[in-house]
């Protein structure tokens, strides 16, 4: 290793824009089990499953319909 590097050429990562960013979100145990059961069978972890869907209906512009009384 060294003990010092140059940095002066570096350039940008161009995904960075793209990352994630970790949240804090309260769910209930029947989202985060029908999330899990579903990344047992796909094999894709039930967090990365969530942020698809909701990118989903991001990308869709999908709404919920809720009245409250």
């Amino acid at each position: 290793m060294r003990k010092t590097y140059d940095f002066s050429k570096a350039k940008k990562n161009p995904y960075a824009a793209q990352l994630k960013r970790p949240v804090t979100i309260r769910l209930d145990e029947a989202a985060i089990a029908y999330f899990k059961g579903i990344s047992e069978e796909v094999g894709i972890p039930y967090q990365s499953l969530i942020n698809l869907y909701l990118r989903d209906c991001a990308a869709s512009g999908r709404k919920l319909d809720l009245s409250w009384r």
